[in-house]
């Protein structure tokens, strides 16, 4: 359907009340009526209206203080129906668990939203190890060890049209500065096929994670252990990165990825 086409057939109050459901963020879990309006530039009472809708609805709800908005509890319910209906973590949650059964730590599967990586899927550890991750969390792509998984394959003319900016934004010492020097990481990780790092994104927590393929051969997701320490013991290394790559093999074969013949021998 073309621009024209879909410009005649769009609602457009449906279209401002999905915006401002957009407008909250980590960073701005609240929000005034005013100051949606200011950032949609709308009438103050059409984002009357459409809040009073949106919190019929569930959609939105009034903060304590009584003047602030914030997210209701549909939309929770929605996010947790998309996930339930993704294929990918229903195929992967049985991976997880048994990948998280044999080593003793948590396991997770995250999906890239443009420039951020988000957590879809995760099997949780019993240890007195409390992570702040849980399904749903964002984090940047970027600057983190599962972000360079899922952003491995790109080509350097593609990291540029997703990170314009001359320099990257810094989360810690190990972030790349620059687009250029992400794309030295990412082809090195390319070759490996797995990627493990030891306090990359924080400094207490090392990771492992590999990448799943789907049926056309694109990154799909990126499957992972974390590891509660500034380390990983030698002896324990090699044999957790066999069980990332094996595990991640596992869940492209369920999604229909096919291996070339090349690679499948390089594995072997």
């Amino acid at each position: 359907m073309s621009s024209k086409d879909t410009s005649k057939y769009s609602v457009p109050g449906l279209e401002r009340g999905l915006r401002i459901l957009t407008e909250f963020t980590r960073r701005t879990p609240t929000l005034t009526a005013p100051e949606l309006a200011r950032r949609l530039d709308v009438p103050r009472t059409t984002v009357f209206r459409l809040l009073v809708t949106l919190e019929s609805l569930g959609f939105v709800e009034k903060a304590n203080n009584g003047r602030e908005y914030q997210l209701g509890t549909a939309v929770l319910k929605l996010g947790f129906e998309y996930l339930a209906s993704q294929t990918l973590t229903e195929l992967g949650r049985p991976i997880l668990e048994r990948l998280r059964d044999e080593l003793n730590y948590s396991a997770n599967l995250v999906i890239r939203d443009v420039r951020d990586v988000v957590y879809v899927q995760k099997a949780a550890a019993g240890s007195i190890f409390t992570s702040s991750v849980h399904i749903g969390t964002r984090l940047p792509a970027h600057a983190t060890v599962l972000g360079r998984v899922l952003l491995s394959h790109h080509s350097l003319h593609a990291l540029r049209a997703l990170y314009p900016e001359e320099q990257l934004q810094p989360y810690g010492r190990h972030t790349p500065p620059t687009v250029e020097a992400l794309y030295q990481l990412l082809k090195a990780d390319r070759e490996r096929g797995y990627v493990i790092a030891e306090g990359f994104f924080e400094s207490n927590i090392s990771t492992v994670a590999a990448p799943v393929f789907n049926q056309e051969g694109l990154v799909a997701a990126a499957l992972s252990i974390t590891v509660p320490d500034a380390r990983i013991p030698e002896p324990q290394r090699q044999a957790l990165i066999d069980s990332v790559v094996a595990a991640a093999a596992q869940l492209s074969e369920c999604l229909d990825y096919r291996a070339p013949a090349s690679t499948a021998r390089h594995a072997g």
